[in-house]
């Protein structure tokens, strides 16, 4: 997928390292100035382990290692694309962890580019620019955005095409897998399910109105709607994944997956084997989030975080 770089188009590398993957977005400035996917990659590294451990000694070696040789790879990935900034940022695992000025240091020394630390307000307000890329969402004056990560769930309200409320919660599929199931290769018990569903309507409910106006769309990001999207063909025959999420659909989807054992899932064509523990977590976590917005569906966008910071260094000097 190389794409040769010119003089007339801006070119940049962002590399956002989550608690559950870490992501390559490589964009070239596009029509009304806004960034265009030229290329992207995706390396499944959970630096994350041990997120849900409210008694957390910080990041693992082993992850630390695997973070940054993953780190190298997407650099090399983006280099034949002569990106003319590049900028590597961390979310929830890392600010969390009490090794982040170390990990943040070792990861300067390996590539020479510093490691932004991202807030979780910074990270909202990113996930905030990211969507307004999105060619649909441009159009519509008001919505709600969740995307949800392994870390944290981001949670936004536009109004008129602005942000005017953007909350980062403590509810990433990766951190409540950890903290509510203890053996995720087994099928999730009714019990679990019920405590995660409890733990994310308690935090939600304190930070929005319920029901959501109906007149406002829900739109969610991030890995898990992007593969459930990807594995609900199994079960509706569509052929091509839904941008517009039919909750009946999800709910029959989490439903298998949640009665399945790890090894059944990673059968799962779609389903990257990191994903196949967290997946029923972390579709609950979706679920419960439309069930208190009172909707019966909602829309998958691929413009995100990484989006959001391409906007930024597209918009300065390159």
């Amino acid at each position: 997928m190389k794409s040769p770089a010119s003089d007339s188009t801006r070119r940049v590398a962002v590399i956002d390292i989550g608690s559950n993957s870490i992501k390559l977005l490589v964009a070239a400035t596009g029509g009304h100035g806004l960034p265009v996917e030229l290329f992207r990659q995706t390396e499944e590294t959970r630096i994350g382990t041990g997120i849900g451990d409210k008694a957390r000694h910080g990041l693992r070696e082993d992850a630390i290692r695997a973070a940054l040789q993953a780190i190298r790879n997407l650099l090399a990935a983006a280099a034949p694309h002569e990106p003319g900034a590049t900028a590597i940022v961390a979310t929830s695992a890392v600010r969390d962890a009490p090794n982040r000025s170390a990990f943040a240091a070792a990861v300067e020394c390996e590539t020479g580019v510093p490691l932004r630390i991202l807030s979780g307000a910074d990270e909202a307000r990113y996930i905030g620019l990211g969507i307004r890329c999105d060619p649909v969402l441009r159009e519509t004056h008001a919505f709600y955005l969740f995307d949800l990560g392994g870390g944290s769930l981001e949670c936004l309200a536009f109004h008129e095409g602005e942000a005017v409320a953007v909350i980062s919660l403590d509810l990433g599929c990766v951190r409540l897998m950890e903290r509510f199931l203890p053996d995720p290769a087994r099928p999730l018990a009714p019990a679990i399910e019920a405590a995660v569903r409890d733990e994310v309507a308690r935090n939600l409910t304190s930070a929005f109105a319920f029901p959501l106006p109906t007149a406002s769309p829900v739109v969610v990001t991030g890995g898990t709607a992007a593969v459930a999207r990807a594995l609900l063909p199994v079960l509706t025959g569509e052929t091509t994944p839904p941008e517009t999420i039919a909750l009946p659909a999800w709910r029959k989807l989490r439903a298998r997956l949640g009665q399945e054992s790890l090894a059944d899932r990673l059968a799962w064509t779609h389903l990257p084997p990191n994903r196949a523990d967290v997946i029923p977590t972390a579709m609950i976590i979706l679920e419960e989030v439309a069930r208190l917005a009172g909707v019966e569906s909602f829309r998958h966008s691929f413009f995100n975080l990484r989006f959001g910071l391409a906007r930024e260094l597209l918009a300065g000097p390159v």
